[in-house]
Order: structure tokens, then C-alpha cells, then sequence
């Protein structure tokens, strides 16, 4: 193994001089900037990403603020949306008379279908509620992303978490 240990690590060079002395330089930044980096972006350097690891193990995705009003509006919309859809299918799986199942009855009976009410139930029962977990998967996705400077109220907080 070589006397120099950092070899693999650092991007210097040594270069003879005229004089016969050997001088080390380090080659420029590639983007030009002379500013040195603060501890957080050498620590989200080291990862390679722009993420966020906290104490109870979540993680936050940081973005640009332009793009965290946009997923959260879009995140919440879809959530609320699904919901209420999926609240209306289970409505219409669970009355036998509701305007939507006798819309969807004569929707299949127009192409030909029969469809039993216990299955039709049952249909409109699963939909229902995969649509609401879309829902919430969406709008848990749309939470782990935070702009930059946004800090996580409750890590910050000098308050005791009991509530008693």
C-alpha cells in the first residue's frame, strides 16, 4: 500500500516545481462557485440526494416551494376527491334503491349484462374502498415532501408530548 492514504478520497495533485520542491494543488470547483458549502448541503451531498432522515425515521423530500404548493394542493385535491367518490360507491353498494346502482343496472343491462345484486354489492363495496385508500396513499406521499427552510414544528417544539 502507498504512503499517500487519501488517494482515493481527494483530487490532488503534486506537481514538481522548477526548484525541485513538490507543491500540492487542488483542482477548481466544476461549476465555478468559491463558496464554501454549509454543514447541511455537505451532509445532503454525502447522501446524494435532498432528503431528510428525522428522529422517528421519516423522510422528507426538500423541493422547491413553486413545486410543494403544487403537490400539496394536487396531493389534497385527489385525496378529498377519492374519498368522497369512494364514499358514494360504498353508498351505492350498500342501498338497493340509490340513483347511482340503478344507473349502473341499467347501464349493464343496455349492453346485455345481468349482474346478481350480491356481486354488483360487492363490487361497488371494493372499489369504494380502494379508491379511498388511493386516496390516502396519495395525500401520505404528498406529505413527506417540505420546501426549503421548513422545519418539522414538533422536532423543534421545547414542549413534553404527553397530552395529559
Amino acid at each position: 500500500m502507498s504512503s499517500d492514504t487519501n488517494s482515493d478520497t481527494t483530487d490532488e495533485r503534486t506537481t514538481g516545481n522548477s526548484d525541485g520542491s513538490d507543491a500540492t494543488e487542488t483542482p477548481p470547483a466544476s461549476d465555478g462557485d468559491n463558496t464554501t458549502p454549509t454543514e447541511q448541503e455537505r451532509s445532503d451531498e454525502t447522501r446524494g440526494d435532498d432528503t431528510n432522515t428525522s428522529s422517528s425515521g421519516r423522510r422528507d423530500i426538500v423541493v422547491p416551494m413553486r413545486l410543494y404548493k403544487t403537490i400539496t394542493v394536487f396531493s389534497t385535491l385527489i385525496a378529498v376527491v377519492s374519498v368522497v367518490l369512494g364514499f358514494i360507491l360504498i353508498d351505492a353498494a350498500t342501498i338497493q334503491f340509490s340513483f347511482l346502482r340503478q344507473v349502473i343496472n341499467g347501464a349493464l343491462a343496455a349492453v346485455g349484462l345481468g349482474v346478481a345484486p350480491a356481486v354488483l354489492s360487492a363490487t361497488l363495496a371494493f372499489v369504494g374502498i380502494s379508491i379511498i385508500a388511493f386516496g390516502a396513499g396519495v395525500y401520505v406521499l404528498g406529505t413527506r415532501f417540505r420546501a426549503r427552510g421548513m422545519g418539522n414544528s414538533q422536532e423543534d417544539s421545547d414542549e413534553l408530548s404527553d397530552n395529559g
